[in-house]
């Protein structure tokens, strides 16, 4: 059984445990989703729900504090990332809020022969199933329920365990927004009750972040059933630095790809690929920013780096530290831990025969390689399981579309980070995972493209 429970990452203090969902809670939960579909689904306008979802970004905004105070206490991020977190969940379904309308418009078909007209119609499906992790708690579950409300797909939300607080604030904005029962409902739930949930056949979809174990135990079942499943998994997003004209620009940016949310996110910049002739000035001087950082109180003003999610979280990136270490690698610098805070690690040396090079690391650990070119670069970052994202820096335009052409990866952002946007598809290939959030493609992962056929 799941438990749903706060645990302050940066104090230990451990809150009251959420009640777990029983068999027929869920059950229910299924039911209300089910009928909400087949009712207030099918009788609303697009934009009568588009006006419901722009209700929820409003209140992002006018609780924004209290929500940000949540996920620092739920797992560690500084505060005024959190306070970003929220203010881009906001922005998120402020986005589909304003061009749901847009997407799912009919779509004419030219016809090859023949009298008439045809068109593909774009409707909902049914009930979704939402597993969410805890590294961004609000965003996840924005990019998530936000299109597919618009669309009229009936959402279940399982959030992390250690979530909990975070998830109940996000059902009741979705119920003060003046969604109808059933609509949006957070469920505590194990992950046999889940297995169950994709089984039913009420049930007609699951979207997961998560873990490449995740994914796989997600989509084993939903195979089985013949469900449509999304899923965005690991990431080791390759820095690739072929030319700059601004060295100390891109090592800031190179240090902010790395520890934004201490280090914790998929698509965090985490092997940097650096052409020969700037490796050791490079090197230098991304060593020394991104150990300036000192991991401190997530709730003080002016901190960068917090604690790492759980304890557990900080013992396995040091067992992976210390397994890199042991295999050969080079540590350029690494601070001293304390509990759940970890300071950043620089590590060179790193082979393709070191488990290090083929691995996530999910906290502040830096891989840095060497290359003599610009091919070099290319198969240095396409050797990995995952393809998630990736960052290139160059000031050769040509250059530029050559080599993003070659990277096997989701995402490809060209001299800089940090530049997510709702308009902009997120998502991976290879073990990161399959399917699209964010943009026009969020809206159209879940969806009933029905072509409609007219002779006279």
């Amino acid at each position: 059984m799941s438990e749903y429970v706060v645990t302050n990452p940066a104090t230990g203090d451990r809150g009251p445990v959420f009640t777990p969902a029983t068999d027929a809670q869920l059950n229910d939960a299924l039911g209300a989703a089910e009928t909400a579909h087949r009712t207030w689904s099918r009788t609303t306008t697009i934009g009568e729900r588009a006006a419901l979802v722009q209700r929820v970004a409003d209140l992002h905004v006018e609780r924004r504090e209290a929500l940000a105070e949540i996920i620092v206490r739920e797992m560690g991020k500084p505060l005024e990332q959190a306070l970003g977190e929220v203010d881009f969940s906001a922005a998120i379904y402020s986005y589909y809020a304003t061009n749901g309308e847009k997407f799912l418009a009919d779509e004419q078909i030219e016809l090859l022969d023949g009298e008439g007209s045809a068109f593909v119609r774009r409707s909902s499906l049914g009930p979704l199933l939402g597993i969410m992790p805890w590294n961004f708690p609000y965003y996840q579950v924005a990019r998530f329920a936000g299109p597919n409300l618009v669309l009229g797909n009936t959402i279940l939300l399982k959030h992390a365990g250690q979530c909990p607080e975070s998830a109940a604030a996000i059902e009741q904005m979705f119920t003060d927004a003046g969604f109808p029962a059933g609509a949006y409902r957070n469920i505590y739930a194990s992950n046999e009750q889940i297995a169950e949930l994709i089984a039913d056949p009420r049930l007609v979809g699951v979207s997961l972040t998560g873990s490449e174990r995740a994914g796989a135990a997600v989509a084993e079942v939903a195979g089985r059933n013949l469900k449509k499943v999304v899923l965005e998994l690991g990431g080791s997003d390759p820095f690739i630095l072929l030319s700059t004209d601004d060295l100390d620009a891109t090592v800031d940016a190179a240090v902010a790809g790395r520890i934004d949310n201490n280090g914790q996110a998929c698509n965090a910049a985490k092997r940097f690929v650096v052409i020969a002739d700037l490796y050791d000035d490079f090197l230098e001087g991304f060593t020394a920013k991104i150990t300036e950082p000192v991991p401190s109180d997530p709730m003080a003003e002016g901190t960068v780096l917090g604690p790492l999610s759980s304890a557990l979280a900080a013992d396995r990136l040091d067992e992976q530290v210390e397994r890199a270490i042991a295999q050969g690698a080079t540590v350029v610098a690494r601070g001293e831990r304390n509990g759940t805070y970890f300071p950043s690690v620089v590590l060179t040396g790193v082979t393709p025969e070191m488990d290090a090079h083929h691995e996530e690391f999910f906290g502040p650990v830096a891989i840095v390689y060497s290359v003599a070119n610009e091919e070099g670069a290319v198969t240095l970052a396409n050797d990995t399981p995952f393809g998630l994202g990736s960052y290139l820096f160059s000031t050769d335009r040509e250059q530029v579309l050559r080599v993003a052409d070659q990277i096997e990866a989701g995402m490809v952002f060209v001299n800089g980070v940090g530049l997510d946007s709702p308009e902009l598809p997120f998502g991976g290939i290879k073990r990161s995972g399959f399917g699209r959030e964010l943009g026009r493609f969020g809206i159209e992962e879940f969806v009933n493209r029905k072509m409609v056929r007219i002779l006279k």
